[in-house]
């Protein structure tokens, strides 16, 4: 399984994942997150290996559907990386302002 997808199928499952059925979420979980094959969530989940493989595809389309409407993960990533540029500044431009330096730690939950 290629590891870029498997990022980004994991990104939108926690961020999409309770809009999926159970049976959808639970077939995902074990794809992605437990890196079980479509043979073996056909043996544990009793279903031929084509109804597995129908079910994370459409899992798949509707993780990506949500996506492409909501663009929480995108909207998401900005925030991170912007976050991260800004306090990459501060700890170059403004080191010790330690007020400075706190309110970024509290934005980024950092402990």
């Amino acid at each position: 399984m290629e590891l870029k997808k498997t990022i980004e199928m994991n990104r939108l499952f926690d961020f999409y994942g309770p809009l999926l059925t159970h049976k959808q979420q639970d077939y995902l979980e074990m794809y992605y997150q437990l890196d079980y094959s479509l043979g073996e969530i056909a043996e544990e989940k009793e279903v031929s290996r084509q109804a597995v493989y129908d079910n994370i595809k459409r899992s798949e389309k509707n993780l990506k559907h949500y996506e492409d409407h909501l663009h929480l993960v995108a909207d998401f990533n900005k925030r991170e990386t912007a976050l991260r540029d800004l306090s990459d500044y501060v700890k170059e431009h403004y080191n010790f302002d330690e007020k400075l330096k706190e309110f970024i730690k509290q934005i980024s939950m950092e402990r």
